[in-house]
């Protein structure tokens, strides 16, 4: 094995130009901490917003990325042999350590879940953070296994919103979800969405309404904080709402509970972050083998080499995206887009 790997590093808060490509050492395994090869990181929102400066306690430079898949290249666990395959999400990757936009990642042992897949890196690489997240919101909101009831999900073309609409049309539910793009309204479609929203940034109220005068039973808010007052105006009385996204960002100004949660409406959050290593471990084979099985189809959306991580971060930033973007750290430049 090399000495040196090949790493996206963010320099500083800044733009997807403050990413660069650099030759870095292989960082040494010790007591706890596994040595992952990775094969596929997924992109997210959050280290859109790290890369920006947005993200407290996070000092530069940097190697982002709060989710990863590969294999054990060394460790000191036995239960992570040399070869195994691996997953991580979150735990503080990218943020207090180097994360997931390397060649290799050196990355705590309690962070790390091994799994069985022939699935493909890039497919792979799409499920961790996207879909342990949809099936955790889901688990909030208190979806049942047989099914039954409507659902509305806000920010239906992201990525945890293409997972969800999947899994919630699995499971029989009657569904609607917003897209801010029509281009992108044939997508949720495909995806088992029964009622397409275009979301112009106004109350949906009316739109809804149309179709479900008392409103939906559930509402899956992955746009957030801009959304999720007219969220709860929409979702039925008893209802709930569960926030598991920050396309808006993450602080509502002047929340008032008692004056903005209407009465017996229930308020909810799920974070993928109560999922990592062995808490999640079981659940992620569970998709993965669904998703052998043709359960699920991922969203898979584009697929970039190290070396284009600046076209990912742009490609992620304008909204173009349907599904997941990943990138592959061992990929040829030539065997990716550059968008």
């Amino acid at each position: 094995m090399s000495t040196t790997m090949r790493a996206a590093v963010c320099v500083k808060a800044g733009g997807p130009e403050v990413l660069e490509v650099r030759e870095l050492p292989v960082p040494q395994v010790r007591d706890g901490w596994s040595l992952v090869r990775v094969e596929g990181a997924g992109l997210n929102r959050s280290e859109l917003r790290t890369r920006q400066g947005h993200s407290p306690n996070v000092a530069f430079p940097r190697v982002l990325g709060i989710e990863c898949v590969g294999t054990v290249a060394d460790s000191t666990d036995p239960r992570l042999p040399a070869g195994s395959t691996v997953a991580a999400v979150m735990g503080e990757m990218g943020r207090a350590f180097d994360g997931g936009y390397a060649q290799y990642a050196l990355l705590p042992n309690a962070l790390l879940m091994p799994v069985s897949s022939t699935l493909p890196w890039e497919v792979l690489a799409a499920l961790p953070e996207t879909y342990l997240t949809a099936r955790g919101a889901l688990d909030a909101l208190g979806i049942a296994p047989a099914g039954g009831g409507r659902l509305l999900i806000r920010g239906g073309t992201s990525s945890v919103g293409m997972a969800a609409a999947q899994i919630a049309a699995a499971h029989g539910l009657e569904t609607a979800a917003t897209t801010r793009s029509k281009d992108k309204a044939g997508a949720l479609a495909a995806a088992g969405v029964d009622h397409v929203l275009l979301d112009d940034g106004g109350s949906l109220a009316a739109a809804v309404q149309a179709f479900w005068p008392e409103g939906p039973d559930q509402v899956l808010d992955l746009v957030g904080t801009s959304t999720v007052l007219d969220s709860l105006r929409l979702v039925r009385r008893g209802g709930t709402v569960c926030v598991s996204g920050s396309l808006s960002g993450w602080l509502i100004p002047d929340f008032e509970p008692i004056a903005m949660i209407p009465t017996g409406t229930r308020l909810t959050a799920f974070h993928s972050d109560t999922l990592k290593g062995s808490t999640g471990q079981g659940l992620l084979q569970r998709i993965i083998d669904e998703v052998e099985a043709g359960v699920y189809r991922p969203n898979l959306d584009r697929v970039f080499a190290l070396d284009h991580i600046v076209a990912a971060h742009r490609h992620m930033e304008a909204d173009r995206a349907t599904g997941k973007t990943v990138v592959l750290p061992w990929a040829d430049a030539a065997d990716a887009p550059t968008d």
